[in-house]
């Protein structure tokens, strides 16, 4: 058999084994579910697809697992006429890419035929081997195109960034996933239309995918598998071949706020093993986290305010860490969160005070803002007398002067009761002597 029939037939069987996930990858930019934003006509991987001997600038690809990054890559390397490279930063090492460097040195010195580096997990790559890669960068030597899951601002040496193009993926919808999953079951290179996948089992499918096209992928392989004989894949089929009970929960419907109602009701009665019960049954779900994270950071001011003035600060660093690294990873991040907040002491002062507020406000008790505390920093207002009598707390001893800053209707209104709880109680005593000084009061104690 002549040797290049013999390198077809072990491709061929090669790719016959494969996986699922790697038979269904993309082989053009057209085929590739999600990222419209990535894909229209004039984008960066549009023009090197369309233009594969043309210069280019390097990419960073920055997105959550599934989403894509290495079916781009890919793409790019079947459409390109250019010498394509693969590393992966989780082997790879300064030597391996100083290699390819030389390489791709000497074929563009003897045929002019250029490099394309495709680094898998860059973040993982030290300070020392990104440097390893900047000279070849920015004298475009290779074109680089690096794939991370991680904030690349935070895990890739500036100057490297600001040599390359950094192009965000969005999580896989359920739609995207959906669509990857019906291609699947009737593609030639996917299961070829062999294997009916019943509807509940479809929806919890997806559910468990959380977004990632090779995690829907590999539980569709593992389903199909089992369900030899049968050809028909059952949620129990599914539960069986994943080894993972599905969680009887629909996004859109009743469960979804069920379980979100007891999660922060469980939060806030500062139960930390239900709470973290119901976020355990939200993840197994496929719940958005973002979505779980929001409701954290409402909770942090309407149930533990200034009872725990950290509290709110951990809630948003959960929010925005969720939104960079994704499951499984977030559950970590969600977990820690959770169990700050249930176990945080509780107040709702925070709530009751704008509440009451909003309520005078909505009843018209409004007034006019004292002509002393008004802007006195335009022509006319010294003629308007803007500003007159204004006393400037900084000026006086103590920091607060006796001066009414309310409107007359609502003067001496008290919005804000501290709760005796945690790092409230002593913004009570303080709030207590405040508001004596701003009445010229003398201070509760005092004689």
């Amino acid at each position: 058999m002549p040797a290049s029939l013999f390198d077809d037939a072990t491709a061929q069987a090669q790719h016959a084994i494969a996986p699922l996930a790697v038979r269904m990858r993309p082989r053009t930019l057209d085929e590739v579910v999600g990222q419209s934003q990535l894909k229209a006509p004039g984008t960066p991987l549009r023009r090197m697809v369309e233009n594969p001997d043309a210069g280019g600038s390097s990419l960073f690809l920055w997105g959550p697992p599934g989403s894509g990054k290495t079916t781009l890559a890919h793409v790019v390397s079947l459409a390109t006429s250019r010498r394509f490279v693969e590393l992966s930063a989780v082997n790879a090492g300064v030597k391996d890419v100083r290699e390819v460097l030389e390489e791709a040195r000497r074929d563009l010195g003897m045929s002019g035929r250029q490099t394309v580096l495709f680094i898998d997990e860059v973040h993982r790559f030290s300070k020392t081997q990104q440097d390893a890669l900047l000279p070849a960068v920015e004298n475009r030597l290779v074109t680089l195109i690096a794939a991370t899951t991680e904030n690349p601002f935070f895990s890739v040496i500036s100057p490297l960034l600001s040599r390359s193009l950094l192009l965000t993926l969005q999580p896989l919808t359920d739609d995207d996933i959906r669509e990857v999953v019906a291609r699947a079951l009737t593609d030639e290179r996917g299961l070829k239309g062999e294997y009916k996948l019943e509807p509940d089992a479809e929806g919890q499918l997806v559910r468990m995918a959380g977004g990632d096209a090779r995690r829907a992928l590999t539980y569709l392989e593992a389903a199909a598998e089992g369900a030899t004989g049968v050809r028909t894949i059952t949620i129990e089929v599914l539960e069986t071949a994943v080894d993972r009970a599905a969680v009887r929960y629909d996004r859109d419907g009743d469960q979804h706020y069920d379980v979100a109602s007891a999660f922060i009701k469980s939060i806030r009665g500062s139960d930390v093993d239900a709470g973290l019960h119901y976020l355990a049954r939200m993840i197994e779900a496929g719940e958005d986290p973002r979505f779980i994270a929001r409701r954290l950071v409402i909770l942090a001011s309407e149930d533990i305010g200034l009872a725990d003035p950290t509290a709110l600060t951990t809630a948003v660093a959960a929010h925005q860490a969720v939104a960079f690294i994704g499951f499984p990873e977030a559950s970590l991040t969600l977990a820690q969160a959770v169990i700050a907040l249930a176990t945080a002491p509780k107040s709702n002062a925070v709530r009751t005070a704008i509440s009451s507020a909003l309520d005078d406000v909505r009843r018209g008790l409004i007034g006019s803002v004292p002509s002393y505390l008004r802007d006195s920093h335009y022509p006319g207002a010294t003629k308007l007398q803007h500003g007159t009598g204004y006393v400037y707390p900084h000026d006086e001893p103590g920091g607060i002067v006796a001066q009414r800053y309310a409107p007359e209707p609502v003067a001496g209104r008290e919005y804000y009761h501290p709760s005796q709880h945690g790092a409230e109680r002593a913004t009570a005593d303080r709030l207590a002597r405040i508001r004596a000084a701003l009445r010229g009061q003398p201070a509760p104690g005092d004689v």
